[in-house]
């Protein structure tokens, strides 16, 4: 049988989620708390590859057992976990459904302080000596419905075999002393949120014109676009499926 498990966890304390030599990641974690619960090796495929110190607070995976799981996993594995990691619940799906493959979007949420906050140094991006202008921001991220080739917002040297990504939402709103942009798309590049936050906050400093971003796109390079993003304003917040 294949199961989904839907999660969350802060990503303050892991170097990301793909399992790698010498370094704790979420996917170690799920793993090691399923196999030692089902007495079983358990291996899980994630709907995404968030990165180092990236948050998730809606995210799939999924694994495989010959076992009956009942209806107590998710409970057990909450007590089993970390405190900085929650399961929300265990579901049956066919035995062909992929948490990665089979997803139909994805959506994050980044997260600028224009305050300097102690209560969220570790969930924002701190730009407390600078304005950044929302509507600029929100000028520029009009352009980006325009392209598919985002090249320009990749990290370099990947696997992809294919940069283009079909944007559906981007948007900035300001709550009090707090931005939030809102991406969503079918697939994203790896480094692709933190660098497109980058560019828009030099659109909105002023370094650069809202129309700069359709020669950065244009150019294919990631020079052309503005440095990433710190990663602890990031949350990956909803993954969509056709269950």
């Amino acid at each position: 049988m294949r199961y989904f498990i839907e999660f969350s966890y802060s990503g303050k304390n892991y170097f990301g989620y793909q399992i790698q030599p010498d370094q704790i990641s979420v996917q170690e974690v799920l793993e090691k708390a399923l196999s030692t619960i089902l007495r079983e090796q358990i291996k899980t495929t994630g709907a995404g590859r968030t990165d180092t110190g990236v948050h998730a607070k809606k995210i799939f995976a999924h694994f495989d057992t010959e076992k009956n799981i009942g209806d107590n996993l998710a409970y057990q594995l909450n007590s089993f976990l970390p405190q900085d990691f929650a399961v929300k619940r265990i579901f049956a799906v066919k035995n062909d459904f992929h948490a990665r493959f089979d997803a139909t979007f994805r959506t994050y949420e980044y997260y600028i302080s224009l305050d300097k906050n102690p209560f969220t140094q570790d969930s924002s991006w701190q730009i407390w000596k600078r304005d950044l202008d929302i509507d600029r921001m929100n000028e520029a991220c009009k352009i980006l419905f325009e392209y598919e080739d985002f090249t320009s917002f990749s990290k370099l040297h990947t696997d992809n075999k294919t940069n283009n990504c079909k944007i559906y939402k981007a948007f900035w709103e300001q709550e009090g002393s707090e931005l939030k942009f809102t991406v969503s798309a079918d697939r994203f590049l790896r480094n692709m949120v933190r660098a497109i936050v980058g560019t828009m906050v030099e659109i909105g400093n002023g370094k650069l014109e809202p129309q700069d971003l359709h020669r950065i796109i244009k150019d294919k390079n990631r020079n052309s676009a503005g440095t990433s993003a710190p990663a602890q304003g990031l949350f990956l917040v909803d993954v969509g499926y056709d269950f």
